[in-house]
């Protein structure tokens, strides 16, 4: 089999949130483990599930366990080291290079960017929530000064950011009109809004001309936007988050220079890859599932590569909360990619420097390219440079 190590292939985490780094009980972390919002019924357990046997499997040896250590014992451990401890461990485990980390869920325990950076030993930077600008810049201005100053707001939220991510599919669903709405409409919508949010203060936006609005502003951008499609937690309608919907919004902006992330995309993969296959700006991974499905992941991954280039393909963990995420969607990301490579390879489909190739791009060189991060990076490091000689 070809050598898929960290050493020779380190993960660019193209979408991925912060970790809780404060104490963590038990039941915090059974919720945290899944994508429910509260303890199941007695008699279930969310450990008791592909996530957990990957937890002791994959994680318990990298916290000083045997593998295969009961979920108690394991929890006991992980307690007692300390979360900061095992997230470093766990985080360091991956073999991760950068984290670009949307930072829209507003949970105080997580780690920002720079807490990441520091606890991962890698580069990290910030996916700006774009619904989440929206419900800011709300909470604090009138239903005018909102339509003619958000566009400008997010322009400045977004300045030092790789890009955006949307969760229009949470809100509403991907059965929108595809054109940019009217500012009458959107005026119209706002009024309807503020006039709703003030009387219960909750700003929460779910209108669908807003959050097209809201998309749309994200366009004029320029900077990549991801989109959350496919399974999610208890918002998400799933028939409503295919992300063969969006079509009709490919259509309309394949000339406008942005990109579309299409994240996570399970039960959609093969829709997804589709679209990434048609569309010149369109693009997928198989995100949040990579944890989820445990000694099945190899699956979502051969069905992303069955119909997308090999340009299209990019890979994240959609880890949140808990560092397993990114320690299991690391391994077994690692492990069944080079199992699909050692396959091709086999039975004379591929060569050896092509499932190098491959890997290379799917495993950061796409994120890289897409994102732009290393040309700042190189230009950032000129400019020290000239300024140290200078």
């Amino acid at each position: 089999m070809p050598d898929f190590t960290e050493a020779r292939f380190p993960l660019f985490d193209h979408h991925c949130h912060g970790v809780v780094d404060a104490p963590v009980g038990d039941d915090e972390f059974r919720i945290l483990a899944s994508e429910s919002d509260w303890p199941g019924p007695a008699g279930t357990d969310s450990l008791d599930s592909p996530f957990g046997l990957a937890v002791r499997r994959i994680c318990a040896p990298l916290i000083g366990l045997e593998p295969l250590v009961p979920i108690q014992d394991y929890l006991a451990h992980r307690q007692s080291i300390g979360a900061p401890e095992a997230n470093q461990l766990l985080l360091r485990s991956t073999g991760t290079s950068d984290y670009l980390l949307d930072t829209g869920i507003p949970d105080p325990r997580l780690l920002s960017p720079a807490g990441m950076a520091e606890r991962a030993n890698a580069r990290s930077h910030e996916i700006v929530r774009i619904e989440r600008v929206a419900e800011s810049l709300a909470g604090e201005s009138s239903a005018a000064a909102f339509v003619s100053g958000f566009p400008d707001v997010l322009g400045a939220r977004t300045k030092d950011a790789a890009g955006l991510k949307s969760i229009i599919a949470y809100r509403h669903g991907f059965d929108i009109p595809a054109e940019r709405p009217s500012k009458h409409e959107v005026q119209r919508a706002a009024d309807e809004w503020f006039r709703t949010s003030e009387a219960t203060g909750n700003f929460r936006v779910t209108d669908p001309v807003l959050l097209r609005a809201g998309l749309w502003a994200g366009i004029d951008t320029g900077l990549p936007i991801q989109l959350h499609t496919g399974y999610g937690d208890g918002d998400v309608e799933l028939f409503r988050a295919d992300p063969s919907r969006l079509n009709p919004l490919f259509q309309a902006t394949r000339t406008l220079g942005v990109d579309f992330m299409l994240l996570h995309c399970y039960p959609f993969i093969r829709e997804a890859g589709i679209l990434a296959q048609i569309f010149p700006h369109v693009y997928l991974d198989v995100g949040l599932v990579s944890h989820y499905l445990g000694p099945s992941t190899g699956k979502a991954i051969r069905e992303a590569m069955e119909i997308a280039p090999f340009s299209k393909v990019l890979y994240s963990s959609d880890a949140f909360g808990l560092a397993e995420h990114y320690a299991v969607s690391a391994a077994l990301w690692r492990a069944e990619f080079a199992a699909l490579m050692d396959e091709w390879v086999g039975s004379g489909w591929a060569t050896p420097d092509d499932a190098d190739r491959i890997t290379s791009m799917v495993a950061r060189g796409n994120a890289q390219r897409v994102y732009k991060l290393d040309t700042q990076e190189e230009l950032h490091q000129s400019a020290l440079e000239l300024t140290e000689k200078s």
